[in-house]
């Protein structure tokens, strides 16, 4: 850690570590719902668990993706946060909209709007929360002694989902004008500007852990960007098949759905190429592995597996199933959780001077997190082509078919009991790490890696 203000970021992981902690829990209630055990139900319905389980992954990785730039930007701009102050006021009001939030799904208290489900009151409170972190990252950038295309790709993607959430704050009385501009925050943070920012973390942690030149890894960055804005954007076409808007959708739509993995396989071939061409043995494996490991498995599951049921011609009869949960799941594990849990895992060992990243807890968390949530998707997959078979095309009734598919929640829930193992691993590394210290400051410069041209 070169920058005392850079131990902000290790509130944001902690807040994330009971967030992510509170998911897990809200998911295991909907496992369970689905194979009869629904003795919450009275407390916590299907439709509220779903919510929250959601939207909790929402706020943890908005928090994730704010820790991370407050411990990048200041070594990227060469300078302390303009204010630490202000980033604690930051992280209290966000904890705090989450908690109002969370706590009024429970009592009916939402707009109904999947994944935007948060009562409108509460967004001027996300809006003004976001101009303050805003303000603190492009302050501090404007400050600083370098701009590096790291940090502007950072910030870029980190301006672009505060602009963004902003359509889904708009009050119209038509439904289907509504769902096209929720997508405008849904799928445009999710299989856009949220690209950016792993692309962003990314980049950084190439280029602290595997000694490669920074010029040659930023030149990467131009292609990835080019290739989410080309790609993403008219992507969203891909959700207004069936929404009641123009059929040109259904063209825009399936093209530009199936470009849409370029941007992931770029990020894929950019992280191995990499790993294979820095010569640094940096000690911190574990940071590798789940840095590599998300820009593979967000290939696989935000690429491919997004790719496979996006077509028209495939989603007439995958949308709206559970097809599209094993893609969900497996998607945002690779792309957002893993690139987060990666950040954490290089920021922990620098921040309080405790070397704990070669233990054996550490890399269990990575393999048994990784193997259980494959196992999930593979259950969700199975359950999802059996139930479009049965529903589209048996024309069996929803509830007949979701107790036909009953078994695979079973073989999900014990993967899932898995990757819940390995996630709690994590967490208790987290917590054995302690906090941060002025002594891991003045270690100063971590080891700095020989350039590789």
């Amino acid at each position: 850690m070169k920058y005392k203000s850079q131990q902000v970021a290790y509130w944001f992981f902690a807040l994330c570590m009971l967030l992510f902690a509170l998911q897990i829990v809200y998911g295991f209630i909907m496992g369970f719902a689905r194979i009869g055990m629904d003795g919450l139900h009275d407390w916590i319905p299907f439709n509220t668990a779903r919510a929250v389980h959601t939207n909790l992954l929402v706020v943890w990785l908005l928090s994730g993706f704010m820790g991370a730039a407050y411990y990048i930007i200041p070594e990227e701009a060469q300078r302390e946060l303009v204010s630490v102050k202000w980033a604690y006021v930051q992280l209290i009001s966000l904890a705090l909209v989450g908690v109002l939030a969370i706590t009024g799904y429970h009592f009916n208290i939402w707009e109904g709007r999947k994944f935007l489900e948060i009562p409108r009151e509460l967004d001027y409170l996300v809006v003004i929360n976001v101009l303050l972190f805003l303000g603190i990252i492009l302050t501090t950038l404007y400050k600083g002694k370098r701009r590096t295309t790291t940090a502007l790709v950072l910030t870029m993607g980190l301006v672009f989902a505060a602009l963004l959430y902003l359509p889904g704050m708009i009050w119209f009385d038509s439904q289907v004008t509504d769902s096209f501009f929720r997508w405008w925050v849904v799928h445009l943070w999710v299989e856009g500007v949220w690209e950016l920012i792993m692309g962003g973390i990314l980049a950084f942690l190439l280029i602290k852990l595997t000694g490669v030149d920074r010029e040659v890894i930023e030149k990467w960055l131009y292609v990835i960007v080019g290739l989410t804005f080309l790609s993403g954007i008219l992507g969203t076409g891909h959700h207004y098949y069936y929404i009641g808007v123009n059929k040109i959708w259904l063209i825009v739509g399936g093209v530009f759905s199936a470009l849409e993995p370029l941007a992931f396989l770029a990020m894929a071939l950019f992280a191995v190429y990499m790993y294979r061409k820095g010569e640094r043995n940096h000690p911190n494996k574990i940071a590798l592995f789940w840095t590599i490991g998300s820009a593979i498995v967000s290939f696989v599951g935000a690429g491919l597996l997004g790719f496979a049921h996006t077509l028209p011609q495939v989603n007439l009869y995958t949308h709206g199933t559970l097809i599209t949960a094993m893609h969900g799941h497996y998607a945002f594990w690779g792309a957002y959780v893993m690139i987060v849990l990666a950040i954490i895992s290089y920021a922990m060992p620098n921040m309080t001077g405790r070397k704990r990243h070669d233990k054996t807890n550490g890399h269990l968390a990575f393999w048994l997190s990784n193997i259980g949530m494959l196992g999930m998707v593979v259950a969700m997959g199975v359950a999802g082509v059996v139930q479009v078979y049965l529903e589209r095309r048996l024309s069996m009734d929803f509830m007949v078919a979701q107790e036909e598919v009953k078994i695979h929640f079973v073989v999900m829930l014990l993967n899932a009991s898995l990757f819940a193992t390995g996630i709690g691993l994590y967490i208790y590394e987290f917590i054995k790490y302690g906090r941060p210290t002025d002594e891991a400051l003045e270690m100063k410069k971590e080891e700095e890696p020989a350039l590789v041209h």
